[in-house]
């Protein structure tokens, strides 16, 4: 599972196994906490996370949506700056 950026102490992973994981979405883990988000809309789609923490990945899911979905597509794993 490849690290596709951090940002604030969050690090974002993605399965590159799309048969396997669907819907299509990415891992936040932070601390103790993980989570998986939609790459749809950002939503949580399971697991623990800080409501201040689930507001910077929506934030850096909406920035970019179009990225994560190519890579969950073409399974090509892409390193993204993190969130200003």
């Amino acid at each position: 599972m490849p690290v596709i950026s951090t940002f604030y102490g969050i690090l974002i992973y993605m399965y590159l196994t799309r048969k396997e994981h669907y819907p299509p979405h990415i891992h936040a883990f932070y601390g103790e906490y993980e989570a998986a988000f939609l790459i749809s809309d950002g939503s949580l789609l399971n697991g623990r996370f800080p409501k201040n923490g689930i507001s910077m990945v929506k934030e850096f899911i909406s920035k970019y949506q179009k990225e994560l979905m190519d890579m969950w597509e073409t399974e090509r794993y892409v390193k993204l700056p993190p969130l200003d």
